[in-house]
């Protein structure tokens, strides 16, 4: 009897383990596309080191509009693909009725919070490592003016915005921080024509630095700050690369954390719906350092970082959350 237990024990075990690694991932990026050198590119980014590490492909789908982002998670859904990771907030809606209709399918969205029982969301404190690079544009600015571009205005953009805005005036009180938003709909974070405009408009009112939290907008910001002899600020993925000497450092999203996770947890047999939120504390955002930058930014303003990051991660610095309320009341 106890052999018997033992060998059906093991029979189950090796089922497990077969269904768990027997996955056809799949992910569906935002219409910026993969290549975006910000959101999207640090999901891809996780998925490379995922397809590295486990010898698994992951199915890419690059919608060119919205009425292909539900298409494609329906497509995905169909040729059985799981777990399909949906890049970007504003997928919540499709994959809201993609995953009511397959219910055994599981999805990770990444941004947003959908609460159905196949459905794991992802989200991240990104207000936490705003204040740091608000922080240190504060150091860095001779001025004592400092700007903000934000991409789509919405409540997700204004965290990032009212978190730098903290950092900034933890610094330097009596700092000026210039914000604007490049526009109202997901487009506003593939221009970056408009990002170099606001910027350029923030540099002329005697901004020095300047945090573009835009996607692809935000190459055009950069440029212009090379263009005037500023720095710039990049987000989600370290994108100091992109103009050494200009860019002072770059607000990282864990994007391709939170990607590389869902397709390890799913081939692991752990993967599990609910929500995930990543903040300094967790290694879902932080500012970033390394040989592009590492010449702007002196030892002094390096251990004044490490402090106000030990302090956010402690609870001595509270942080306000723009989303809990809908304003930056500082």
């Amino acid at each position: 009897m106890k052999g018997v237990f033992l060998a059906s024990a093991t029979a189950l075990a090796i089922a497990a383990s077969a269904q768990a690694a027997d996955i056809k991932p799949a992910v569906v990026y935002d219409q910026a596309g993969k290549f975006d050198k910000s959101f999207n590119e640090g999901v891809y980014n996780g998925i490379t080191k995922f397809t590295q590490d486990s010898g698994v492909q992951v199915r890419e789908f690059e919608p060119k509009n919205e009425a292909q982002v539900e298409q494609g998670l329906r497509r995905l859904a169909k040729r059985g693909h799981s777990p399909i990771v949906a890049v970007g907030f504003s997928m919540a809606s499709a994959l809201e009725k993609v995953a009511k209709d397959f219910p055994d399918t599981k999805f990770t969205i990444i941004d947003m919070v959908v609460g159905l029982p196949n459905v794991q969301s992802i989200v991240f404190k990104e207000h936490e490592g705003s204040f740091l690079v608000g922080s240190l544009a504060a150091m860095a600015s001779k001025t004592d003016k400092v700007g903000f571009v934000g991409g789509m205005d919405i409540p997700l953009i204004r965290r990032f915005a009212c978190g730098y805005e903290q950092g900034v005036k933890y610094v330097s009180s009596n700092a000026d921080v210039f914000q604007n938003m490049t526009g109202s709909t997901p487009s506003a974070f593939n221009d970056p024509t408009k990002g170099s405009e606001l910027a350029k408009s923030q540099f002329s009112k005697g901004a020095d630095v300047v945090f573009a939290a835009a996607g692809g907008t935000g190459i055009g910001v950069y440029q212009a700050a090379k263009d005037d002899g500023k720095f710039a600020i990049g987000v989600d993925s370290n994108q100091n690369h992109i103009q050494p000497g200009t860019m002072l450092t770059s607000m990282v999203k864990r994007v391709d954390l939170a990607a590389y996770n869902a397709y390890t947890e799913a081939k692991d047999g752990t993967w599990k719906p609910g929500v995930t939120v990543l903040g300094l504390a967790e290694g879902g955002v932080d500012w970033a350092l390394d040989n592009n930058n590492a010449a702007l930014v002196s030892d002094e303003m390096k251990a004044k970082i490490s402090a106000i990051r030990a302090d956010i991660v402690n609870g001595t610095i509270s942080v306000h959350d723009y989303m809990s309320n809908n304003s930056c009341d500082i």
